[in-house]
């Protein structure tokens, strides 16, 4: 921070204008914002030399590996683990800074499963790929807390995810469900919790803002059965869940595009609708529920989940923050399992709802004057004629048309918005 600038603090508080306790928050807020940038910067390049230094051992060693006798081989394949279990010892013993910490500990997660894979390798030891993640996933989980490490929880995701993709969609031979994956994310979530409540602005917490909801609709893939109806259905109530999480107060203050959850709930919300408002999805869709199917247990949970985020929004900031995207699970909800079986009532239905959407969607972005919001609305609408041009008679006189008017929306809405916008501003 500047000189001058700590004279104009000296001078604000010599004229009363400020108190010193004040001035010293003021001086320390700048001082850890500036420190803020060179040391994310050199946690990166921290992290980066970690890996390259790692697979520079793994590729020397592997030059000359059949060359070793087992014995030397053994040794060896310990010898990453042992350099980063006492870099991590160091780290921790000597309180080092969070960039030795990030590097030890992303050095550590990699040396584990270099060491186990090995292992495994030397003494022909048979396995499958989702055990041997399994195992890795479980030893470097407690690392995320014992250093933590930012880096090692996004890996845990990250190798979380394709646990169960590896476990529940790429292993034909013996498809299981990956529940532990749950217990993966769950063991994830206290430390995205405190990083959150230290500073929900930070670069960090946008990293885990996009990483965690990815994480969590790949791996969700896993959890569908043979039910492919209830499988949307599914994915529609957890992209309902995401957009309510995205929406808590906590994250009130970020821009739109570090708001992972509410951005991916919102798209997968409206993907899912359109998919519904076809007629042919509907007419799959079983005359009877299959009630011990894993799918509508699963819905029935994230369903209940989602409602408990929105209850617990409404009673902290009332009915009226509440927009049409959060409540769309439930209406979809309603209309699958109570009129499944009427197959034209609910294609109307969704079809209404994917254009009150695309309508709210214009509304909020008109409201916030938000160019981005207000065009994907009128994108919404867009693709949701589109897709009645598939399965509908209109001549192409019509269809032409509503391309003229929805070109036109397009640019006489932006005009408009461009045009107040002016106004406001003078």
């Amino acid at each position: 921070m500047s000189s001058k600038f700590n004279k104009e603090l000296q001078v604000l508080v010599r004229d009363k204008v400020i108190s010193p306790e004040i001035s010293d928050k003021i001086e320390k807020y700048y001082v850890d914002k500036a420190e803020e940038k060179p040391n994310f910067l050199f946690m990166i390049f921290g992290v980066f030399g970690a890996l390259l230094v790692g697979s520079g051992i793994i590729l020397m060693l592997a030059h000359n590996w059949d060359d070793f006798s087992r014995q030397t081989k053994t040794i060896l394949a310990f010898v990453p683990l042992i350099i980063g279990q006492l870099m991590t010892g160091f780290s921790i013993l000597k309180k080092k800074s969070n960039i030795w910490k990030e590097a030890s500990g992303t050095f550590l997660f990699f040396s584990v499963g270099a060491s186990i894979s090995l292992v495994s390798q030397i003494y022909n030891i048979p396995g499958e790929l989702g055990s041997f993640l399994l195992i890795w996933i479980a030893l470097c989980l407690p690392l995320i807390y014992l250093l933590r490490s930012h880096t090692v929880a996004l890996l845990v995701i990250i190798t979380s995810a394709y646990y169960a993709v590896q476990v529940g969609v790429w292993n034909y031979k013996n498809r299981e469900t990956p529940w532990l994956y749950l217990v993966f994310f769950l063991g994830v979530i206290p430390h995205y919790w405190n990083i959150l409540k230290r500073n929900v602005l930070g670069n960090v917490v946008t990293i885990f803002n996009w990483i965690l909801p990815i994480s969590v609709i790949i791996a969700l893939s896993a959890f569908v059965g043979n039910g492919d109806v209830l499988g949307v259905v599914m994915y529609t109530f957890m992209f309902g869940l995401l957009y309510n999480i995205g929406r808590l107060s906590i994250f009130k203050g970020l821009r739109t595009l570090r708001n992972g959850s509410l951005i991916i709930g919102s798209l997968g919300t409206v993907i899912c609708l359109l998919i519904f408002t076809f007629r042919w999805i509907w007419e799959d869709v079983p005359d009877q529920f299959a009630y011990d199917a894993q799918e509508l247990y699963i819905t029935v949970v994230l369903g209940i989940v989602a409602l408990s985020v929105l209850g617990y929004t409404i009673l902290k900031n009332g009915i009226r923050s509440i927009n049409l995207f959060q409540i769309a699970f439930v209406i979809f909800g309603m209309v699958y399992f109570l009129l499944y079986s009427a197959i034209t009532i609910p294609v109307i239905l969704m079809n209404l709802l994917v254009f009150a959407l695309g309508m709210s969607a214009i509304k909020i972005g008109a409201d916030k004057f938000n160019f981005g919001i207000l065009n994907y609305g009128l994108l919404i609408i867009s693709i949701l004629i589109i897709c009645r041009f598939f399965d509908t008679g209109m001549s192409f006189v019509i269809r032409g048309v509503l391309f003229v008017l929805v070109g036109a929306g397009f640019f006489f809405t932006n005009y408009i918005m461009l045009k107040k916008q002016k106004v406001k501003k003078q």
